[in-house]
Formats: C-alpha cells, structure tokens, sequence
C-alpha cells in the first residue's frame, strides 16, 4: 500500500476513546525527541490528565542533535534546555515533572538494538509498571527519522517484558514520507478527539521555543519546525495506529 493511501486511510479511521489505548490501566507516551510528545500526543495527554488517568512519559533522546553548530549552547546546556521546555510544555497539558523520564540516549543515534537498546527497554517496562500501564504510545517505525524508528524498535523490546500491554503508534515526520513509498500494512487504529485541547496542544508545542523560535540563533544549520509541520497537528484529532503483537 502506498504511504499517500495509507496516510488518508488513516485519516480515516473510527474516532475511538482513552480506555481503546489502555484499557482500565495508565498509559505510557513515549517520544523520541523532547517536542514529539507536543506534537503527536499534546491532546492524548491533555485528555489522559483531564480525566484523572494515570499517565507517564519518557523522552528517549538528549535533543542535543538539533543545534549542532550552538556556540551558545554546546550539548550539555541544550539538553538541559531542551529537558526545561519539555517540563514547561507537558505542565501545560497538567502532567507534572514527576511523571517524566529522561532516558539521554544520543540525539541521532539512539540504538535499535544491543546493550543501550535493552537497557532503555527495561526502563520502559519498569515505567509502564509503576503506573499499572495498559497501553503505550510511540513513534511509527516509518517515521523518515532515525530516532522514531529506534524509539519504536525499542519498545518492540519492551512488549514481552510488559504482558498484555496495548502498543499504538503515532506519525510524526511519517506525514512527509514521499507518497509512493511502500508500507505494507492497511492502517488499523483510532483517531481521538482531541478539540477540547487544541489551544492547550498549541501552547504546549510552542512551549518548545528552541525548535520553533529564533531563540538560538548563533547556528544557521539549527534545527526550525516549519511552520506548516506545526499547523499539521494543530486539528481536531490525533492518529494512534494499532501496532500488531
């Protein structure tokens, strides 16, 4: 199936609720990047913490990758950065810093596999059992990124340790994919609702002022979320595709 189809079929899937992702159990958001969790699942969060519900999110990587040239800010001070702007945006959504992990793999070379892989897939499950988790979110394994697809691959690693935990995957870069690259599945999944939180979604991504300001301006190779990537999530809903034991 092409990505274009698979794409609009999954625009087109049946609006679906929290307990489809996790059951009676929390749920577990895990992002590659500190700004993914704003971008594919801002609402999901927002609404996971509306309700009452038990919800935990990880970041895998240091985002330290995303200004490499950064006189201002060398590594160490972006990942402090970078980990601040995603303290402010998920306290937006009303998920407070205790509910947060900071795994601090590589920026652009989070392993798929091996020691490092494993490790932060027993991280994940330990995560998703002080939580009672029913459910975990993450990238889609197509995501055109390095770090989604080894995010993803990394909880493919944390499945069997975690019996019976629902796993949903969300795109984020999957949206740019060239259209006539194949995927192979036909989209299975939920959309969900997420209207009642767009304007808290929209701060909670801005929130992240080193991807989508000026704010680090000594790198013109730095990293920008264009514009038009911003407004792609910024709907009535987001995409959680069921990601097959």
């Amino acid at each position: 199936m092409r990505a274009d189809a698979f794409l609009a079929a999954a625009e087109a899937l049946p609006f679906g609720r929290f307990d489809d992702l996790a059951g009676a159990g929390g749920l577990v958001v895990v992002a590659p990047h500190p700004d993914d969790e704003s971008l594919g699942c801002g609402g999901l969060i927002a609404e996971a913490r509306a309700a009452g519900r038990a919800l935990r999110l990880i970041v895998v990587s240091d985002g330290a990758g995303s200004h490499p040239n950064s006189r201002a800010y060398p590594p160490e001070s972006l990942t402090a950065l970078r980990e601040r702007e995603t303290v402010e945006a998920a306290s937006i959504l009303r998920l407070g810093p205790e509910h947060i992990t900071f795994l601090r793999l590589p920026d652009g070379a989070v392993p798929s596999s091996g020691p490092d892989a494993e490790n932060a897939a027993r991280a994940i499950a330990g995560v998703a059992a002080s939580c009672a988790a029913g459910g975990i979110v993450v990238t889609w394994r197509h995501d055109p990124h390095c770090d989604h697809a080894a995010s993803a691959a990394i909880v493919a690693l944390a499945r069997p340790l975690c019996p019976g935990l629902r796993v949903h995957a969300y795109p984020v870069w999957g949206w740019s994919l060239p259209p006539d690259t194949e995927i192979a599945d036909e989209p299975r999944g939920l959309r969900l609702d997420v209207s009642a939180h767009r304007a808290a979604k929209e701060r909670a991504i801005r929130a992240h002022g080193s991807q989508v300001t000026d704010l680090i301006d000594d790198d013109p190779e730095g990293f920008r979320l264009p514009p038009e990537m911003i407004a792609r999530f910024l709907g009535s809903h987001e995409i959680f595709l069921e990601v097959a034991a």
